[in-house]
């Protein structure tokens, strides 16, 4: 069994990726390290983790893990990344693992010169879903693939909360932009060559909280809107010229109205519905990192984590310029 150790104790650590490691059929909750030792003490006493470091250090330089998620705020993510790659330790990062695509470039360099497996926690890839949708676009399901539109918003006007931080890399561009892009980028496996963005920026936080993109990605284009200060919501379509599918809980899975992809057959005049329940696409992503870590997978690599960062760095220019911004 690979031994997890969790490198904070953040939110969704807690709440998502430690619950499913416990859950995961091939991992085990080895140690959880906090700055703050009784926090370590807490949360590893609550999920049965038989060690507790008082700080990231100790625990990097245990032998009681084999690999560490990353959950910390976005701005230290890329630090330790490669302090845990260079303690041996396999990685799984938080997205977004960067707040820049070039500083990718040191995890790359980390995870090579150590021989270990680092992948950024894009946890909707592992879902079936997507994979459904991947194969209906790859066998013609809809036609010529033409236009894909996506919404990803939810309201959050907390000044402690990090996203609303611009020191710790906070923003609804790094946050969910992350989603529609990489999501285009997996089912089609096309890259944008290009888009525009217009971004909204909140007066007091200081960060952007509402950006609308169109990319263009060369056979058709992916437009969305983003935003951290409008009602939730989140939908991506895939529209051909023969029919489009639809996602209802792209990324989110199971918040609204359960996980279901829909094909609507246009020239037959039906709609074919794909149910998904019951999946933990948190566990389908530990379960699958262990697995390449073993040499037995595949999981996000650092090179497509480079490719979506690109597209984040392009919204924000395309947001000053105005004008189309090469990817």
């Amino acid at each position: 069994m690979f031994r997890w150790g969790v490198l904070s104790t953040a939110k969704i650590g807690r709440e998502q990726v430690i619950p499913a490691i416990c859950e995961s059929a091939n991992g085990v909750l080895s140690a959880v390290a906090s700055r703050d030792g009784s926090r370590a003490d807490e949360v590893a006493s609550r999920f049965g983790a038989p060690h507790a470091f008082g700080s990231y250090e100790a625990m990097l330089a245990s032998d009681t893990v084999d690999g560490v998620y990353i959950p910390l705020t976005t701005d230290l993510h890329v630090e330790w990344a490669i302090k845990s790659a260079d303690a041996g330790k396999h990685v799984l990062v938080e997205k977004p693992l960067a707040l820049d695509a070039g500083q990718i470039d040191d995890v790359i360099a980390a995870r090579d010169r150590n021989g270990v497996t680092v992948s950024e926690a894009f946890m909707v890839i592992y879902h079936p879903q997507l994979h459904k949708v991947r194969d209906l676009i790859a066998d013609g399901a809809i036609g010529t693939l033409r236009q894909v539109d996506g919404a990803f918003t939810y309201f959050n006007v907390d000044p402690a909360n990090m996203r609303n931080r611009p020191e710790l890399g906070g923003g609804v561009i790094p946050d969910i932009g992350v989603y529609p892009t990489v999501t285009t980028r997996f089912a089609t496996g096309m890259e944008p060559v290009r888009l525009q963005a217009t971004v909204d920026y909140d007066p007091d936080f200081g960060i952007d909280r509402y950006a609308s993109v169109r990319a263009d990605f060369g056979g058709f284009e992916l437009t969305f809107y983003i935003s951290t200060q409008l009602a939730n919501r989140q939908t991506i379509a895939f529209h051909g010229d023969k029919g489009f599918i639809e996602m209802s809980t792209p990324w989110n899975s199971n918040l609204y109205e359960g996980d279901e992809v829909r094909l609507h057959d246009a020239p037959h005049g039906r709609t074919e519905i794909f149910r998904f329940t019951g999946v933990r696409q948190y566990r389908l992503q530990v379960e699958a990192f262990v697995r390449a870590a073993s040499g037995e997978g595949e999981v996000m690599t650092l090179e497509s984590s480079v490719k979506n960062q690109r597209v984040i760095d392009a919204i924000y220019r395309a947001g000053k310029s105005g004008g189309w911004e090469s990817i």
